[in-house]
């Protein structure tokens, strides 16, 4: 697990939640001289208007050193994308693709991270793929001979059955986005049900679970949803804004 705090936001650009999310990952960050924050984007036709995205945002909560990194699976993530970080963001698009451009390079990267106590940040897919265990995608799910729906096919990031994957492992719970936007709190909770992983959070836009040592603190305009399986059934709480939990 990490050593520094990981924030995990479940995506969304209203203004109004930037200092709940983005200024509360912004205010963990210590460097010698100016915070640099290394902002993890998929590369693609859309890379640019990207990071322009994350780096308003972090101007909005009065972060100006920002820098991009692109990567895709023929040009993942390195160590010396990160050597000069003092806190790292991965942010969004496509699950998979941000699963193959950086979690196969963890190991020559991550170990420097969290030797020095950097904070980690997820928006979307970065918060996906953050886990011991992630969900990456799909919407559907074979239980037997039959095929069941789990969630919209809208959000099933090109997947077509449930896909869980070894993450990062900066936390030992499952994360799934957009929740309450896009109705993926059913595909965690078919996916916990399944055993495919122990227990999970769908975190809404504009909102992130704040992830601090033991402790799990939700921050920001919505909701999260922690699933758990107990004794043969599931057990959901819904939390908001300041709400905390540990972490088990």
């Amino acid at each position: 697990m990490a050593r520094g705090p990981v924030f995990l936001m479940g995506g969304g650009w209203n203004p109004a939640a930037f200092p709940h999310t983005y200024g509360r990952f912004a205010a963990s960050v210590r460097g010698d001289h100016l915070p640099r924050i290394v902002c993890v984007l998929l590369d693609g036709p859309e890379r640019d208007a990207a990071f322009a995205r994350s780096a308003a945002a972090f101007a909005a909560v009065g972060v100006a050193d920002v820098s991009p990194v692109f990567v895709s699976r023929h040009r993942p993530l390195r160590a010396a994308d990160l050597d000069a970080a003092a806190g790292v963001l991965v942010g969004g698009g496509l699950t998979p693709a941000y699963h193959d451009a950086i979690v196969p390079t963890a190991g020559t990267w991550l170990p420097r991270l969290l030797d020095r106590g950097v904070p980690y940040a997820g928006f979307s897919a970065g918060a996906m793929i953050a886990p011991a265990r992630g969900i990456i995608g799909g919407w559907k799910l074979r239980r037997g001979a039959v095929e069941l729906a789990i969630c919209s096919e809208d959000v099933a990031e090109d997947e077509e059955y449930l896909d869980v994957r070894p993450g990062l492992g900066l936390v030992p719970f499952a994360v799934d986005v957009h929740a309450s936007q896009y109705g993926t709190p059913t595909r965690l909770l078919h996916a916990v049900s399944a055993g495919l992983v122990g227990e999970g959070w769908a975190i809404d836009e504009d909102t992130m679970v704040e992830v601090m040592g033991s402790k799990i603190t939700v921050r920001g305009l919505g909701s999260a949803y922690r699933v758990r399986s107990r004794d043969e059934s599931l057990t959901v709480e819904i939390l908001g804004d300041g709400d905390h939990r540990d972490v088990t």
